[in-house]
């Protein structure tokens, strides 16, 4: 799908749970943006190279590699420069919201959560200005 502005953002969806997948797979796409899904965090990593998105909305507890993990492996490569981080998860400790903006989150929403601040969320991730190219794997 294009808009007048060009190709459609494209945005990862990192989670483990098939049904929260599909369901935010599904209310992206219908939203207007090229969703990609992802269901471990080795994927994941796979992905964000294959398919360089605008934004990834990020499970932590996943299994192979947690978000967490994701996270670091992005900070390291510099990708949460260029790429808008959202976690979404059941985990909310105060602890796990500090962690994941230290690695380089830019956003953190916890299960269960609105298709309405689902949505305004990703919208200021892919809107928000990028500072440069997608980092190439080391």
């Amino acid at each position: 799908m294009q808009s007048a502005r060009g190709p459609a953002p494209r945005v990862l969806v990192a989670e483990d749970d098939p049904a929260v997948l599909d369901l935010v797979v599904t209310r992206l796409s219908l939203a207007g943006y090229v969703a990609f899904p992802a269901r471990d965090g080795q994927e994941t990593i796979r992905r964000l190279f294959e398919i360089a998105p605008a934004a990834l909305v990020l499970d932590i507890n996943m299994p192979k590699v947690d978000g967490f993990e994701v996270l670091s492996h992005m900070r390291d490569r510099g990708m949460t420069r260029s790429i808008g981080v959202m976690v979404l998860t059941a985990r909310n400790r105060p602890e796990d919201v500090r962690k994941a903006i230290s690695l380089g989150a830019r956003d953190f929403l916890a299960k269960p959560f609105k298709d309405t601040q689902l949505l305004s969320r990703v919208a200021r991730l892919v809107h928000q200005p990028r500072h440069g190219d997608v980092a190439r794997p080391r």
